[in-house]
């Protein structure tokens, strides 16, 4: 770990939730999974995010994995999904993560239709009356709402947002981001674009492939954003491979086998999600062996 000036800064774990072959959510080795992430040079975790399966699970499902979080590894080092249909919800969600001491949350935009701009921002404004730094998360891939460069500066500018998860895959808007509102900080929100928005002045990474691979991709993000490319472009090349599926429709199947090989617990997801076809399982298998093979971990 480093020495992080926000609670949003650095290696922050998009956590995948243990199961149990019942689909019951295993508390025991979500709270040993959240440890065993900080002992191997990641910074924090992000509990209910897509990756742990968040629109799956029950109210009481989702209070208590945040709870399970902050106590394992200390609230300033959770930064809780607050995603939601509507505002008011959002907020509530955003309300218990203060009460559980999480240093931040991460918070999707209206995501049940296209949003225009006012109902962005009205939504934005709602949830920063609980208090507590709003990571924006932009993936209009999903939402079909994109926080544009403009409008991510304008939610800065009210004092709405302290950070952009940013999953576009347009390492471009980096610097249009940087130049609209340079006081918000950059995360890297898609593995597979790491080395570019490093590059470019990214504070973070909200991560997916350090749940099966947390040495290595730590490695690989202190590298990228200290620019020493002898160093951090042989790793990102031997990670690719494994880092694009990060961006693909099956990233939760994919990220949790690739923690089962790597000799974590990853098991199954709860519907809609189904298992990967056998030849997406294949190709995932291949790339994470060969990882394995050249020592990553």
């Amino acid at each position: 770990m480093d020495n992080r000036s926000k609670p949003w800064h650095g290696v922050m774990v998009a956590t995948a939730l243990p199961l149990r072959e019942d689909l019951s959510v295993d508390y025991d080795r979500y709270a040993e999974h959240c440890r065993w992430l900080i002992e191997n040079g990641c910074d924090g975790v992000v509990p209910n995010g897509s990756l742990g399966e968040y629109q799956t699970l029950t109210p009481g499902e989702r209070i208590k994995v945040i709870e399970t979080a902050v106590e394992a590894v200390g609230g300033a080092n959770v930064m809780a999904g607050a995603g939601a249909y509507g505002a008011a919800e959002s907020r509530r969600w955003a309300e218990q993560a203060a009460a559980a001491g999480c240093g931040s949350v991460l918070l999707l935009p209206p995501n049940a239709y296209r949003a225009d701009e006012r109902a962005v921002l009205q939504h934005y404004r709602e949830v920063a009356r609980a208090g507590v730094p709003i990571v924006a998360y932009n993936n209009p891939y999903d939402t079909k709402v994109d926080l544009t460069p403009a409008l991510l500066a304008r939610l800065h500018e009210e004092g709405l947002i302290v950070a952009v998860k940013e999953f576009t895959g347009d390492v471009r808007r980096a610097y249009e981001i940087a130049e609209l509102a340079p006081e918000l900080d950059l995360l890297i929100g898609s593995d597979d674009v790491l080395l570019e928005l490093a590059i470019a002045g990214a504070k973070g990474w909200i991560a997916g492939y350090p749940n099966a691979l947390p040495q290595s991709s730590s490695a690989l993000y202190r590298a990228a954003v200290a620019r020493d490319l002898d160093t951090a472009l042989p790793l990102y090349r031997s990670l690719h491979p494994l880092l694009r599926w990060d961006s693909k429709t099956e990233f939760v199947q994919a990220i949790k086998l690739s923690m089962d090989l790597a000799g974590r617990h990853g098991g199954p997801c709860r519907p809609p999600r189904q298992p990967l076809t056998e030849e997406q399982a294949a190709v995932v298998r291949a790339a994470t062996e060969k990882a394995l093979a050249e020592g990553l971990r």
